[in-house]
């Protein structure tokens, strides 16, 4: 069975103007279509994509629980210096089919973080 996903950032201004901005990635016709609920440990956690035999993996989007106070910071590898990411709004990257593996690096304990790949 095959699995197509769909992502768009959209993007409202209201106020003194008022625009709408609908940015669509490619559809991926063999997208992986999994999400995972998994805990951060304090410090870096490498984040591997889901390897199945004909599908492939075109975005990643970080989904923080509700709560969380605690800072993630994204990494291509564990040295690096990294972004900050926001505490509880949804981070979406947009990754090229060679994409492997990222580092997320947790100040403390996170619990409930949503990982879905496209």
């Amino acid at each position: 069975m095959s699995i197509t996903s769909s992502r768009t950032v959209q993007i409202q201004f209201s106020g003194d103007i008022t625009v709408g901005l609908i940015q669509s990635a490619l559809d991926n016709a063999v997208s992986a279509g999994e999400a995972i609920i998994q805990t951060l440990a304090s410090g870096p956690n490498t984040i591997t994509a889901p390897v199945v035999s004909g599908l492939v993996i075109t975005g990643l989007t970080i989904i923080p629980p509700t709560a969380n106070t605690n800072l993630i910071t994204l990494k291509g590898v564990g040295g690096d210096t990294g972004i900050p990411l926001h505490l509880t709004d949804p981070t979406s990257i947009a990754l090229n089919t060679t994409f492997v593996s990222l580092v997320l690096n947790a100040a403390a304990t996170i619990v409930g973080v949503r990982l879905i790949w496209t």
